[in-house]
């Protein structure tokens, strides 16, 4: 595993990368080079940041993890790029990575002008707001005339204009290129209001000086659907990503984790663990991928309540009952069937 600073080829050249790794299997290109090139924001904690001992975790890394595992048989052949919000598409068009895994909200415009392919969510979200408590603020509709810190280049600029100019209120921008500047420009007084997805919030509350004199607004004025791209004109490669999620999901449904699947490889107990596990069935043929593909995943990675647990409950934002729970317990994270 490592992870490197970003080195974004210009634009003039990513129009001709992105033709030659359109005409290559992107798959054919990971599996001859050996590692997987993961972009992420390399600073949101419980999304992605280095831990004490320098290795990249959090929940987007943990999809990094998982479709290296899924490709290569083995979760730690990775290199991390972070990359800030300007930064990743061109990343990503240019052939510079082969997957972006960095909190990026699924959109039309994206989707449709970029040649970009959104492939399933990770992390269901929305946008809100942070001030501090001694501002004597509990509403977002209070916020008339504030200046708000904002990362540059996201769709939390464009949210938060919809949602100033729908209730008739003034505000003053604050841009910053990384998340971090934006936290730090917030701690250091250089605006009255922090926006950004609620768990960015969270999770960068948990680095300020004293998380406790903040507070997180209780208004969410956006859908943020959050989860890996990959670029256009790859089906297969974006088959792979998408049935690595799915295959993550599907095995907390059916109850399979990093703990019990050898076991379960012995004795499925039915077809459609058996097939999640790669006792039977020939999906790993169909994908292009080794038959225990599957396997290799939710050994080396885990499902995704172990991925959660161990990322974004300890910035502290609980699963049980929010959208990012399963369909079975009133969530809405339902992923098709591996078969």
């Amino acid at each position: 595993m490592k992870y490197v600073t970003s080195l974004v080829t210009s634009v003039a050249l990513a129009g001709i990368a992105f033709a030659t790794s359109v005409s290559a299997s992107t798959l054919e290109e990971v599996q001859n080079r050996g590692e997987l090139r993961c972009g992420v924001s390399g600073g949101v904690p419980g999304f992605s940041a280095p831990n004490d001992a320098g290795k990249m975790v959090g929940i987007d890394a943990a999809v990094c993890d998982a479709v290296a595992a899924a490709v290569l048989g083995d979760a730690s052949k990775v290199t991390y790029i972070p990359l800030n919000a300007k930064e990743r598409f061109t990343a990503l068009s240019s052939g510079e990575i082969d997957v972006l895994s960095r909190n990026t909200t699924h959109t039309l415009t994206r989707e449709a002008s970029l040649g970009l392919n959104f492939t399933y969510y990770n992390y269901i979200d929305g946008q809100g707001f942070m001030v501090m408590k001694d501002a004597g603020i509990s509403s977002a509709l209070e916020l008339d005339g504030a200046s708000i810190c904002v990362q540059a280049g996201t769709t939390t600029e464009l949210n938060m204009a919809d949602y100033f100019r729908n209730n008739n209120m003034d505000y003053t921008p604050v841009g910053y290129e990384t998340s971090t500047q934006t936290r730090e420009g917030f701690e250091g007084g250089a605006c009255d209001v922090l926006t950004s997805d609620k768990s960015q919030l969270a999770a960068l509350s948990t680095e300020m000086a004293d998380p406790s004199s903040i507070l997180i607004l209780p208004e969410t004025i956006s859908k943020e659907p959050l989860g890996p791209v990959v670029a256009q004109g790859d089906d297969q490669w974006m088959d792979i990503v998408a049935f690595t999620l799915y295959a993550l999901i599907n095995a907390e449904e059916l109850g399979v984790t990093s703990a019990n699947i050898d076991d379960l490889v012995a004795n499925p107990g039915n077809p459609s663990v058996g097939r999640l596990v790669g006792a039977e069935g020939d999906t790993g043929e169909k994908l292009g991928l080794a038959a225990d593909w599957s396997y290799q995943v939710i050994k080396q990675v885990g499902n995704y309540g172990e991925i959660y647990e161990a990322t974004v409950e300890p910035i502290g934002i609980p699963r049980a009952g929010s959208v990012n729970d399963l369909w079975t317990r009133g969530g809405i994270l339902y992923a098709p069937p591996i078969r």
